[in-house]
């Protein structure tokens, strides 16, 4: 995704609802099969894994190579990271338990370019070309193509959405419906009455400033996606590539065993 018109944005700012994955397996084949199968966006997971090195840099290769828009989802608490995954060749970067304004502004000045952040310049990396898409033209693509997405996951920031999702530079938010859960003092239940609660609100301050919620499909994938859809979530995850498979193996044991 470098030089390129941001394939998740296009379709979000069509107003159609856009398809994706998650991916903790680190598999560029996997990246390269959710887009052969039509997604258009997956989620690299770097917040619960521990892949700070090639294997993320093969994955967002891999999604250039088949036009799906890579979400890298960073650590919390260094912005450095930011940087560097967009210069990796993130589309988009994804930051754990955001709560207020405050720490979105912190993403956006680290994601952006002047005159919106303060992000250094270098574009010795793949998303600026090596330096030979550099300069002006990579400033600008990289200010306006990729995406700046905190999480909402957490009951301080269900209080303070409309903040958060209205800081200029934020496109859209990921609710985190398992850690809110636990935030609320709830095992882990995205179904839960009062995190569908907190996701409707948050769906209601993205659709009054123009902006998305994105949110992962549990299983049944197919009718929990339905589910979200109705509750007007424009990006849909569908699953995760360990928990698919995991569903898929478990069933077959059971089965047969």
């Amino acid at each position: 995704m470098t030089g390129t018109k941001n394939r998740l944005k296009q379709i979000l700012g069509g107003g159609r609802v856009a398809f994706g994955t998650v991916l903790y397996a680190f598999s560029p084949a996997l990246v390269e099969v959710a887009g052969l199968a039509g997604l258009s966006w997956c989620r690299i997971d770097n917040e619960h894994t521990w892949r700070q090195d090639h294997h993320t840099e093969s994955l967002l290769r891999a999604a250039a190579n088949v036009g799906v828009t890579a979400l890298l989802r960073v650590d919390k608490g260094d912005l450095n990271l930011v940087r560097k995954g967009l210069e990796a060749g993130a589309g988009g970067i994804i930051v754990p338990h955001i709560s207020s304004a405050r720490e979105a502004r912190e993403i956006v000045r680290a994601a952006k370019f002047p005159p919106l952040g303060d992000r250094g310049y270098g574009s010795l990396c793949f998303s600026g070309g090596w330096g030979l898409r550099g300069g002006v033209d990579w400033m600008t693509w990289s200010n306006e193509e990729t995406l700046v997405i905190p999480m909402i996951e957490d009951v301080e920031a269900v209080r303070n959405v409309e903040a958060i999702i209205g800081v200029d530079g934020v496109d859209g938010v990921l609710f985190g419906g398992s850690d809110y859960s636990v935030s609320l003092g709830l095992p882990p239940q995205p179904d839960h009455p009062d995190v569908v609660e907190g996701l409707r609100k948050t769906v209601e301050a993205a659709d009054e400033v123009g902006k998305f919620v994105l949110c992962t499909a549990g299983h049944p994938w197919i009718e929990d996606a339905g589910r979200l859809i109705n509750l007007g979530v424009k990006g849909i995850e569908l699953g995760h590539d360990v928990s698919i498979l995991g569903k898929v193996w478990s069933d077959a044991a059971k089965h047969f065993g």
